[in-house]
């Protein structure tokens, strides 16, 4: 199958590899699944994160399930840069022959707080990647955008400034005959840094107040594994201008809390909603659904631009947005379905 070999002999890029995200996909890229790369390059501003992460595959002195241990010596690279930097970001580029632009600032009151910073690493970022592969003509066969659900009928800055990055992203696809450009778009992700379920977690070991925005609050549910499985799908199925979905359980925050809690009773604090946060995630709106196909599993909103979109069989896959409000799924089944990510988040909580 052509998914079996196609990393096999790639040279890969990832920005912002040191992330949550870009820490499994990296772990993912050489574990030999899709064949194993000439060279897997992080690409992240800081340096201590890179020197941990660099001391991790270090110490494994044997091939384990998550990384082929003997490939990663020789294979795996760190480079010290920033995505804004476009000097430093087109020396790292240019010897690449996949993208994936996981850099991002995401935290989303740090965002409205800081907004120009925003701009400039999620928008300026990602031209940064489309000026370089334009301007010096370079042999990049395919680039992936990691966003957000933030991104979709945006509120803050944060979803303001990855709304943009798609729109560059998918724009390239109309001088870059020689290389796709392709998005992936995707919730909450359980084990991620910043993100609810770590917090709760360490709430209740420690057997503290568990802290809740409020009690409509409702998110997408994703695993990290599910996450880099909908970017490698994107990778080697998507078509120049594609953005996926990941299909995925939706739940109230409030009974997330008392899934993690199972016979404890700790108090519940509402704490009222952040600078900038949503209710409800929203990953495809009403807008986009009769351009969102569906594809292997997944959703796939096709291109913005009519220019880019081809026929796809089929039709539209959705009749109404696709939000984290509709269809939560009961106490029960998130104690099942949280109990089957204990080990991700325990992975996580040990390397943070």
């Amino acid at each position: 199958m052509e998914e079996l070999n196609y990393l096999e002999g790639k040279r890969i890029l990832v920005t912002g590899g040191t992330g949550s995200l870009g820490h499994s996909l990296v772990r993912r890229l050489l574990s030999g699944k899709y064949g194993n790369p000439s060279k897997v390059t992080v690409y992240s501003r800081d340096e201590a994160k890179q020197h941990y992460m660099r001391l991790e595959y270090l110490q494994r002195t044997a091939a384990t399930d998550e990384v082929i241990y003997r490939n990663s010596r020789d294979v795996l690279e760190f480079r010290v840069g920033d995505v804004r930097d476009y000097s430093a970001l087109l020396s790292a580029i240019r010897n690449s022959d996949i993208v994936f632009n996981a850099a991002a600032l995401k935290q989303v009151p740090s965002c409205e707080y800081f907004p120009y910073e925003a701009v400039l690493t999620n928008i300026v970022g990602a031209q940064n990647i489309v000026r370089a592969v334009r301007e010096n003509s370079l042999d990049v066969e395919r680039v992936v955008g990691i966003s957000t659900d933030k991104a979709c009928k945006p509120i803050n800055v944060m979803g303001m400034t990855k709304a943009l990055q798609e729109r560059v992203l998918i724009e390239a696809n109309r001088e870059s005959s020689g290389t796709a450009f392709c998005c992936v778009r995707y919730g909450n992700v359980i084990a991620s840094r910043g993100s609810i379920i770590p917090l709760f977690t360490e709430q209740i070991r420690e057997r503290k107040p568990v802290t809740v925005t409020m009690p409509e609050m409702t998110r997408f549910l994703l695993s990290l594994d599910k996450a880099v499985d909908t970017v490698m799908e994107a990778v080697i199925h998507g078509n120049p201008g594609d953005t996926y979905i990941p299909r995925v359980e939706s739940a109230k925050i409030v009974d997330v809390a008392k899934a993690l809690m199972g016979e404890e009773e700790l108090e519940i604090v509402f704490t009222g909603i952040r600078p900038g946060e949503k209710i409800h995630e929203i990953m495809v709106s009403e807008e986009e659904c009769f351009r969102t196909v569906a594809r292997n599993g997944y959703y796939v909103i096709l291109p913005v631009l009519p220019e880019l979109r081809g026929e796809e069989a089929g039709g539209a896959a959705l009749s109404s947005e696709y939000s984290s409000k509709d269809g939560n799924i009961s106490v029960p089944d998130l104690r099942n379905l949280l109990s089957d990510a204990n080990e991700e988040i325990a992975r996580f909580m040990g390397e943070s």
